[in-house]
């Protein structure tokens, strides 16, 4: 797996410089995150949807056998959401308090069935990316199954079960979107087309 910038100037946005392999880290405060990323500041909806159309583009796509503009990554695009409420509360002394919340918006990448058969030169290239797609979705039932082994486990004493994160790079930068203080809503786009039948 690798981590690539959308927004950085590499991955066809305005800032940083071309980065690709970005390194996933993990602080005890904000939990995991890609060290090195594009972060870009934004005051209204409109300004957000237009660093997220810049990302869109620079997204890696390709035709498949079920989709012409198929994505070949996963793409996760990250809002952080900062509030700060100044509060005077005497004799001259302003206390501030601040709020924080993040919404991450993923497009996962489809999963598509292998085949053995002889493969062209961008063939194989696609097959390579099916395979790694095909990893950490997985990874991600892995991990989404554990978490619903472990809630069937509240109030009962004994060894917990483990979530494997760590198994797929974006099962960990998912991780409190997954099993934090969170809530998660999964839409999935399924064609109900023939041709696409096995």
């Amino acid at each position: 797996e690798k981590i690539r910038d959308l927004l950085g100037k590499g991955g066809g946005g305005l800032s940083g410089a071309g980065k690709t392999n970005l390194k996933v880290r993990e602080d005890p405060k904000v939990g995991p995150y890609v060290e090195g990323l594009t972060a870009m500041n934004a005051e209204s909806y409109r300004e957000i949807e237009r660093q997220l159309a810049m990302g869109n583009n620079a997204r890696s796509v390709a035709s498949t056998h079920m989709n012409d503009v198929s994505s070949r990554a996963h793409t996760i695009f990250s809002i952080k959401f900062s509030q700060t409420i100044a509060e005077e509360i005497g004799n001259g002394v302003t206390r501030e308090t601040k709020k924080v919340s993040k919404i991450n918006l993923v497009d996962l990448a489809g999963s598509e069935r292998q085949s053995n058969k002889q493969l062209s030169a961008s063939e194989q290239a696609r097959f390579k990316e099916g395979i790694a797609i095909n990893k950490s979705l997985s990874a991600l039932s892995n991990c989404i199954f554990a978490l619903f082994k472990q809630s069937q486990e509240t109030g009962k004493e004994g060894k917990k079960t483990h979530v494997p994160y760590r198994d797929s790079q974006l099962t960990w930068l998912l991780k409190e979107s997954l099993g934090g203080n969170a809530k998660t809503i999964m839409l999935a786009a399924i064609s109900p087309a023939d041709i696409n039948f096995e």
